[in-house]
């Protein structure tokens, strides 16, 4: 990314949003920081950072968002894993991806680098997920109580909405005919949260 393409508002912008990628601000928080009155004026200066390539926000949550060192282009490749067991520590990246899947980079709404892809199994998330969907997955060890996420949970792999609750992590199937189960206190951690569903029956 040149700098020499921003404007001073623009350079401000990303350079707070850099400062603050743990804890985003608010529109009017960017506002305020940037000496500008409106924040309609944050969000057109954000819509041009995006179309600059040195900016990446999810759709869903415009709050989780990349700041770029170099606008993505192209074609990225990114690996496809199976939902297997895992062992009791274990991660389903830790294993060899069972395909690359060529996926443009213009469609993935955050960094290229942080992103994989996992083929769903069984009926437990429909009607969202189906079986043999491919899922887009943003690569983190944290998720948010709301979030569908890849997870490992005494050794096996699943996708579930995670609930926190009391101190507890429930796991969630939309489809309702499974019940809801804590995920074990030892053995569970998450791999990703869920950004999209690219294709059915692959």
């Amino acid at each position: 990314m040149t700098q020499a393409k921003l404007n001073p508002i623009q350079n401000r912008i990303l350079k707070l949003l850099e400062r603050h990628i743990e804890e985003p601000l608010s529109y009017r928080d960017l506002a305020r920081e940037v000496g500008v009155a409106s924040t309609n004026t944050i969000a057109y200066h954000l819509r041009l950072l995006e179309k600059k390539g040195c900016l990446k926000r999810d759709p869903v949550n415009p709050r989780s968002y990349a700041v770029l060192t170099k606008p993505e282009t192209g074609v990225a490749y990114l690996n496809l894993y199976g939902l297997v067991h895992c062992g009791p520590n274990g991660s389903i990246l830790d294993g060899s991806p069972i395909d690359r899947i060529p996926v443009a980079a213009r469609l993935i709404p955050f960094q290229v680098t942080d992103a994989f892809l996992v083929k769903a199994k069984g009926d437990s998330m429909e009607p969202r997920i189906f079986d043999g969907d491919l899922v887009l997955v943003k690569k983190q060890a944290v998720a948010n109580s709301g979030d569908i996420v890849v997870c490992a949970n005494e050794g096996e792999a699943i996708i579930k909405k995670m609930r926190q609750e009391n101190g507890n992590i429930i796991l969630i199937s939309l489809n309702q005919k499974y019940e809801p189960f804590l995920a074990s206190k030892e053995e569970f951690r998450v791999e990703g949260t869920v950004k999209t569903i690219i294709s059915w029956s692959f």
